[in-house]
């Protein structure tokens, strides 16, 4: 039977901050709120601090300041209750698992019973169909991606967190991976937030882009997404969807001008 799906959480971040080794600013105080089963894409420049603000919502970094809630809770619990899953750019697939063995593991791990037609099911629809015995020196690098955006979505989590997924692919594969994989989370319901670079992935999966300035990081613009979904293949060629891509450059450029004094100093 498969795992029931996990609710999908509200994200609360009240004057959220994180500053390295008391001196760098990651991020300024923020207060955002990413509504519940909604796919948000994270905007800005690199190194700006997109990842560390995902990596404070999935619990792997302490915020300096303010809180964090996932659901009404701490983040740490979110994990404990194996309610999120995170795929990053390396899709850091064990080498001695083959494509069932490492989707089974992320069930595994959150003590739920490995159940094959669910696996099976996942393998078709991230179009791996004949490769699940495969091992990852056997597979390209997108089958490989898509092998680890079946893993993070095999235990049906209310929260999922992607960090550049596909930024390691061709830009082929990149545009199919982005055409076939909302699909799946789309049709749980399923929170997303999204980092990436670039501008057209960030309006082409998402409902809502926010765009951070150069780090600090801080919030610049929180732009809706009214594009119908599913999207279809070619919506990027669209004046709509041309106005609202315009619309995130545009904040980009905005925040690249801006004079900001030292935290301590406002």
């Amino acid at each position: 039977m498969a795992p029931d799906v996990t609710p999908p959480p509200e994200i609360i971040c009240s004057g959220l901050a994180k500053t390295f080794d008391g001196r760098t600013e990651a991020v300024r105080p923020t207060d955002v709120t990413f509504h519940a089963g909604q796919t948000t894409a994270l905007v800005g420049p690199s190194g700006c601090g997109k990842s560390t603000l995902l990596r404070m919502v999935a619990g792997l970094e302490a915020p300096s300041a303010g809180q964090l809630l996932i659901g009404g809770m701490p983040p740490a619990e979110t994990l404990q209750n194996a309610a999120l899953s995170i795929a990053f750019q390396d899709p850091s697939l064990l080498p001695w698992r083959t494509v069932r063995g490492n989707i089974a593991l992320a069930l595994s791990l959150a003590r739920r019973p490995v159940d094959d037609a669910e696996i099976d099911q996942l393998i078709s629809l991230v179009g791996l169909d004949g490769f699940a015995e495969a091992r990852p020196a056997e597979l390209s690098g997108g089958m490989r991606q898509r092998a680890a955006m079946a893993r993070a979505l095999v235990t049906r989590p209310g929260l999922l967190l992607l960090d550049e997924p596909f930024g390691a692919v061709d830009e082929l594969t990149r545009h199919q991976l982005a055409q076939d994989l909302p699909r799946i989370w789309e049709a749980r319901g399923t929170t997303t937030l999204l980092v990436t670079h670039s501008v057209t992935e960030a309006v082409l999966l998402s409902d809502r882009v926010i765009v951070l300035s150069p780090r600090p990081a801080e919030i610049i613009a929180d732009i809706a997404i009214p594009l119908d979904r599913p999207r279809e293949s070619g919506i990027e060629r669209s004046p709509d969807f041309g106005d609202l891509t315009d619309a995130v450059y545009a904040a980009l450029s905005r925040g690249m001008t801006l004079d900001r004094p030292p935290l301590a100093a406002q």
